[in-house]
């Protein structure tokens, strides 16, 4: 079957050596690769229960038949772990420019196993794996880090993954950066890299992922590049990014605020996309073989913060700190993102955290004193949290961790223990769905199903129907991690976009019916991950608030019944028991 490689690199860190591994065509026919190849992996290499940061959980490294070819949106590249955040199943992806020296190797997925005894980075290219001394390296945060080792190694074409401070420390939810602003970012993969003493991975090579049908391929490339020019979702990105969505989700009153209590702010018309086009130098920025540039390089012009250059800031980080933490300014919401980018922190969970300290402090369960809106006492509390230091190593010890510990675990907002994104599950009912039943948490990447309540695909309210559509927004979205493709072409890569990708790359026919098998066949892999590390259905639920404790001007409650009645329309719809346990009449790994 074209493009693939159809083999493996695993590395043994404790002893310093690496050997190549096949992979049966089967596992690329019910599983197509990225996602589905890693999860396969897990269940088959990972022992049930095994302690995150054990050497003998592995940190694996894969890619789709998508990377590394013309198609557009085909730049990024997956992580895949048990979670030390969550202790469940692990998935981050990052875009940027990594994913094609990472194919140039010729290897579908890496696997790093055991752990070395001292710090190292590790060079992987067509002469072998070489592992490189990184005593000096080893500290320094995650900008610095990809410098020195890009200067080591003095090859234009690396891809360069990191960790920062974070990683090193063991912060249950680190994350590994590429190209400075780009991260792998949710469910602590990042630790779990710093926990094997890696500082960094080097890529590069010369190998080429052969596609079945070079001249549909580019008829395809060059369609999809007319089609952009007028399409709004495209303008909409290249013109506002994600912070777009910061006046959407506050219009709706579903934008997360005052740690989970209030669905708006005050202050919205000075964190919203339209200000930081105003007040900001602000060019959009595109990962490689992308025509949507939904980044936004952004540099502070004035202020104390003059000077400052990040990539973003994104929507989620806006949300965490403007909405939870109440920042008021986007100046200090984009320092704030820099202090986690640096340590390398996912800064979803670092804002939920540093609001959640917050409302620790106000409500005198801990001596510090935090109040909301106080950026630079958050950014304190950020760099505690990455050191380890007073509160901030309760913190980095993950949601649950610290809400047992200081008798919060009533306020605490968290799924399996990881915190929700900027989506109010009160309002977008179908993320309480989504957020219940995610196979990493309380993850809204996995479905983007506020997507189909903004389309009015279902009412806000409406819950007859609500599970059906996440069901197919998820085995879409299931299907561009496997492999692998960006997020945002889930508006334009539907399911006979799908067909037709697959069969320009691998010249494998299917239709809308195939592909759902093979999404089903992942989720109900990453489910019985799931199972197998002692998850029941009662997990698939939210943190009581969101049914009690009402928001907006119409004080929304989640009602209980709702929440009912979708989650067993999901488990009917995923062919799974009453329980959540899926059949495994074709993939059993018991």
């Amino acid at each position: 079957m074209k493009g693939y490689f159809g083999k493996i690199l695993v590395i043994n860190l404790s002893d310093r050596t690496y050997r190549d591994e096949t992979v049966d065509e089967a596992v690329y026919r019910d599983f197509l690769g990225g996602k589905g190849l890693a999860t396969h992996l897990l269940l088959e290499k990972n022992r049930a229960g095994v302690d995150p940061f054990s050497p003998e959980n592995h940190l694996i490294f894969a890619l789709g038949p998508m990377n590394d070819t013309r198609i557009w949106g085909s730049s990024r590249w997956g992580v895949y772990t048990k979670s030390p955040q969550t202790g469940i199943f692990s998935e981050s992806y990052s875009g940027g420019r990594v994913a094609e020296p990472m194919s140039r190797t010729g290897y579908d997925a890496f696997i790093l196993e055991g752990a070395s005894e001292h710090p190292v980075y590790v060079e992987i290219g067509d002469d072998g794996v070489r592992f490189h001394d990184a005593a000096e390296i080893w500290g320094a945060d995650a900008y610095t880090a990809q410098d020195m080792v890009a200067a080591r190694v003095d090859r234009k074409d690396a891809g360069i993954l990191v960790i920062g401070p974070a990683g090193e420390k063991l912060v249950r939810f680190a994350v590994i950066a590429n190209n400075y602003w780009r991260h792998a970012g949710r469910s602590g993969a990042g630790a779990v890299m710093g926990s094997k003493k890696v500082k960094a991975l080097v890529f590069h090579g010369s190998q080429k992922r052969e596609v079945a049908d070079p001249e549909a391929e580019k008829a395809f490339v060059k369609e999809w590049a007319q089609k952009s020019k007028d399409l709004p979702v495209t303008k909409f990105f290249k013109n506002l990014g994600t912070p777009g969505m910061v006046d959407m989700l506050n219009e709706v009153n579903a934008f997360p605020s005052r740690y989970w209590s209030q669905g708006s702010v005050e202050h919205r018309e000075a964190i919203n996309a339209h200000t930081l086009n105003r007040d900001f130098t602000v060019k959009p920025n595109a990962c490689h073989r992308c025509f949507m540039a939904c980044g936004r390089m952004t540099t502070i012009r004035e202020g104390r913060f003059k000077g400052l250059k990040i990539e973003g800031p994104e929507y989620e980080t806006i949300f965490a700190f403007g909405g939870l933490c109440m920042v008021e300014t986007l100046d200090e919401i984009m320092h704030l993102n820099d202090v986690c980018d640096r340590l390398g922190m996912d800064t979803i969970t670092g804002g939920n955290l540093a609001a959640f300290a917050i409302e620790a402090s106000m409500r005198g369960k801990i001596e510090e004193k935090l109040t909301y809106g106080d950026s630079d006492a958050i950014a304190d509390l950020l760099t505690a949290i990455a050191n380890r230091e007073g509160i901030g190593a309760v913190l980095a010890e993950g949601i649950r961790h610290a809400a047992k510990s200081w008798d919060m675990e009533d306020v605490a907002v968290h799924v399996k223990g990881m915190e929700p994104a900027g989506y109010d599950p009160r309002v977008l009912k179908s993320m309480a769905l989504a957020y219940a039943t995610s196979d990493r948490g309380a993850c809204h990447a996995r479905t983007t199903a506020f997507k189909g309540e903004f389309a009015g695909l279902v009412e806000f309210d409406q819950i007859e129907g609500k599970a059906a559509m996440l069901v197919d927004f998820e085995d879409r979205l299931t299907l561009m991690d496997a492999m692998i493709g960006c997020r945002f072409y889930r508006d334009l890569y539907l399911w006979d976009e799908f067909a037709q990708i697959i069969k320009i790359i691998t010249g494998r026919e299917m239709d809308k019916s195939g592909l759902q098998k093979i999404a089903a066949n992942i989720r109900d892999a990453t489910r019985t991950f799931n199972l197998r590390e002692g998850i029941t259905d009662k997990d698939d639920n939210l943190p009581d608030r969101f049914f009690e404790q009402g928001i907006g001007p119409d004080n929304k409650v989640l009602a209980r019944e709702d929440f009912a009645k979708m989650k067993k329309d999901y488990y009917e719809l995923r062919g799974w028991s009453d329980r959540g346990i899926p059949t495994m009449a074709e993939i059993d790994y018991q």
